[in-house]
């Protein structure tokens, strides 16, 4: 009995599988495209979103189980060192609910960062609206 021709076999299993992933991608990606588009969402965002896997504000919250009006840079701090230490590896815990915490924590830092800038230029832009107007009843 000759030995099986390993090489022919794994070419009869990979050829088609290559063909079916070459046509199965595309069409998935397109798919995903044409739903975020019947949503609303704009295309490029939806894209952007997969490809840096950057978490959404409510999923940071709730992965730090916090509501958004409690959401201050103290709570946040407070949250995540209790559940960053609560899974630390050495006591037995998970690196993947670490590395989620931590970017919930990381999301959650600039989502109040920003919050706060545009306070305070709506209070820059309140300030100048309340000296323009007592400049103009002035005159």
């Amino acid at each position: 009995m000759a030995p099986l021709p390993l090489g022919r076999i794994i070419a009869q299993v990979i050829v088609p599988l290559v063909a079916v992933l070459a046509r199965a991608i595309p069409a998935a990606y397109s798919q995903a495209i044409n739903n975020a588009r019947r949503n609303g969402v704009d295309s490029s965002k939806a894209v952007t979103q997969v490809l840096t896997r950057q978490l959404e504000k409510s999923e940071a919250l709730m992965i730090l189980n916090l509501v958004e009006k409690e959401a201050t840079a103290e709570a946040v701090e407070k949250q995540f060192e209790r559940y960053f230490a609560a899974n630390a590896v050495e006591n037995g815990g998970s690196f993947y609910l670490q590395s989620k915490i931590y970017r919930a924590k990381e999301m959650l830092d600039d989502y109040l960062k920003e919050k706060r800038m545009e306070e305070k230029e709506a209070d820059a832009s309140k300030a100048n609206d309340e000296t323009k107007n007592e400049s103009e009843t002035k005159q």
